[in-house]
């Protein structure tokens, strides 16, 4: 199956949730926010001024799975995969699932601040802009273990997206504890596994689990 090339807040429509596909300019320039400021002046309160109907509980299952997807930025196969593979592992499947999540390679590049969207992230990794202890890896879904250390190419240092990421990651206070990051060489070492706490997908696992269960 191709790869969705449309337009992001398409699916933040979709499941009537903002989920910051577009990095920064989520903050100032959002669809969803315009829609939900304009329902309010509305009766009823309607984004759209249409009234959706009420989804049933496989609605409201695969809505949830739908967003953490799409956050994710993969394709329904991969995602089903690495489910199956939480599965498998020691542990409850959903904290197994998001910890899998977390630490692919282009999550980690955007949680550090490399880049301020998934999509990008995925491009910097592709291009062959980041290494994984010091040797250059192209594979977004690279699984990162504890102690792996993942740097930046020293020529994209001054590249005006990269360094509005970085910015953008102290400001809004984004990089996770779990990140040991020097940016004085532009690394982030990976310390410990993430807790589900400061997983960046506000969704309900239980939920996704229970979606993949049926």
């Amino acid at each position: 199956m191709s790869r969705y090339t449309g337009p992001s807040c398409k699916k933040c429509r979709k499941v009537s949730s903002k989920l910051f596909l577009k990095g920064v300019k989520c903050y100032s320039n959002c669809v969803m926010d315009k829609l939900a400021a304009a329902a309010a002046g509305r009766r009823g309160g309607k984004i759209g001024g249409v009234r959706k109907a009420k989804l049933s509980e496989y609605g409201v299952r695969l809505q949830e799975k739908q967003k953490a997807r799409f956050i994710s930025g993969m394709g329904e196969v991969p995602f089903a995969n690495l489910f199956h593979k939480a599965t498998k592992a020691t542990g409850q499947t959903g904290e197994q699932f998001f910890k899998y999540l977390e630490t692919r390679l282009d999550n980690i590049v955007k949680r550090v601040g490399f880049a301020s969207s998934m999509r990008t992230a995925r491009q910097l990794v592709l291009h062959g802009h980041i290494k994984v202890n010091d040797k250059a890896v192209n594979i977004p879904s690279y699984q990162l273990k504890i102690g792996d250390k993942v740097s930046l190419d020293s020529r994209l240092a001054e590249n005006v997206g990269v360094k509005q990421g970085l910015e953008d990651s102290v400001k809004r206070i984004t990089r996770p504890s779990f990140l040991e990051f020097d940016a004085s060489k532009n690394t982030a070492t990976l310390l410990r596994w993430p807790d589900r706490s400061e997983s960046s997908y506000p969704v309900n696992d239980q939920l996704i689990v229970e979606h993949y269960s049926k």
